[in-house]
């Protein structure tokens, strides 16, 4: 790969004030060769048994897939593979490398990918494979676009009839072609309304009353779900093979895009047998917390549940908490993770593991500088998948900072 010079002469600078002695252009890549090893070394020496939930995608690169994986909690990046395939043999590999160093995660987060999904099914047979609820709503989404666009087009045929009958009136001419067409195409203008309305509703349905985090109990929203399909599908003839495809994609999707809200359930009946109140009011008051601070809905709900729970109310709120933060319905994270290793593929053209093995390293033992969660700030990711600190990136691999006297 070619390197401008005042890159490169930008890299030679980076290393003298890193490691605080004069580097040539001609020792850069000895320099960092030098490092695979270690950051090797410590990547594959990390117990991966602390990871609770992980999330997995694929990247490309120049058509070669990277496998990646990350623990959902903790933003640990346990997988970073460039391969010749994403089949499930080359992904099953992987998989059971992983497991040879303690990754056992309670469930995993995916997309519909069938090689994916095969091979967590394989190596781990009882694990839960969610799916993606991002995915689900996007390809619902994307359906509803569709199907605007079918609307805004029957509105403007519509439209143009109506023009040209009225300028035929005003020539004095009254064929009673325009009448018929214009009664068809109106026609045509409110079905195509009507269908969009429709599945618009029902992707707002399925988006907040049945995806949401907070929600009915796991029964009511596979009620729900069954529903939601059974509705789009009584409108797949209007809809044509674009709705058909959305409602084959649902069913199958189903029991995966729901697993969480058993695992809400079963975190609210423990709760409220710990708490000794009734289950009703410890999912209600985690609908609360789940409202805008500053909305009055959620004061409206919140002060009857502050006289019913008194001196529980506190407690029960910091076990929400918990419950809400360790609740992962989206591979999100994994995808966030995928846009930052664009960042670091887009000026390289052939990756390469040795590479990759470097900016694993990196990624995991760089301390966050800021992040939305407070929890996070000044800690790696390695800190946050352990709860133990380590020294900072540099000196695992060897070096000694620089330091100002």
């Amino acid at each position: 790969m070619l390197i401008c010079h005042s890159s490169l002469r930008g890299v030679v600078e980076l290393l003298r004030d890193v490691f605080s002695y004069d580097v040539s252009v001609g020792t850069v890549f000895n320099t960092v060769q030098a490092a695979v090893a270690p950051a090797r070394e410590c990547n594959l020496a990390q117990n991966l048994s602390y990871v609770h939930v992980g999330a997995h995608d694929e990247i490309f690169q120049c058509g070669q897939p990277v496998l990646v994986g990350v623990d959902a909690l903790s933003t640990y990046c346990y997988l970073v593979s460039l391969e010749d395939h994403r089949d499930a043999d080359t992904w099953g590999v992987r998989l059971l490398e992983l497991k040879e160093r303690g990754f056992n995660p309670a469930s995993v987060v995916a997309d519909a990918g069938s090689a994916l999904r095969a091979a967590q099914a394989e190596v781990y047979p009882n694990t839960c494979c969610r799916s993606d609820v991002l995915h689900a709503l996007l390809e619902v989404q994307e359906v509803v676009t569709k199907l605007e666009n079918r609307a805004y087009e029957a509105m403007a045929s519509c439209a143009d009839v109506e023009r040209k009958r009225a300028r035929d009136k005003r020539r004095g001419r009254h064929p009673s072609s325009w009448v018929q067409q214009l009664i068809k195409a109106t026609k045509r203008q409110a079905e195509a309304i009507a269908l969009t309305d429709d599945v618009a509703l029902l992707k707002r349905w399925l988006h907040y009353d049945v995806l949401g985090l907070a929600g009915p109990s796991h029964a009511d929203r596979l009620a729900l779900f069954d529903f939601i399909v059974a509705e789009l599908e009584v409108r797949s003839p209007q809809g044509g093979h674009v709705l058909q495809r959305l409602v084959t994609y649902l069913k199958g999707q189903r029991d995966d895009l729901l697993a969480f809200a058993a695992q809400l359930d079963g975190d609210f009946a423990t709760l409220a047998a710990t708490f000794a109140i009734a289950p009703e009011h410890v999912r209600e008051l985690f609908a609360v917390q789940t409202l805008a601070i500053d909305s009055p809905q959620r004061w409206r709900r919140d002060a009857p549940l502050r006289r019913i729970l008194g001196e529980r109310y506190f407690p029960l709120s910091q076990a929400l908490d918990a419950v809400r933060r360790r609740t992962v319905r989206a591979s999100s994270l994994v995808e966030n993770l995928n846009s930052r290793l664009r960042s670091y593929f887009f000026l390289r053209r052939h990756l390469g593991n040795d590479y990759l093995t470097l900016l694993q390293f990196f990624l995991n033992h760089r301390r966050y500088l800021r992040s939305e969660r407070p929890e996070r700030v000044d800690k790696s990711p390695a800190e946050l998948l352990t709860g133990q600190s380590h020294p900072h990136w540099l000196e695992l691999l060897g070096y000694t900072r620089f330091t100002r006297t």
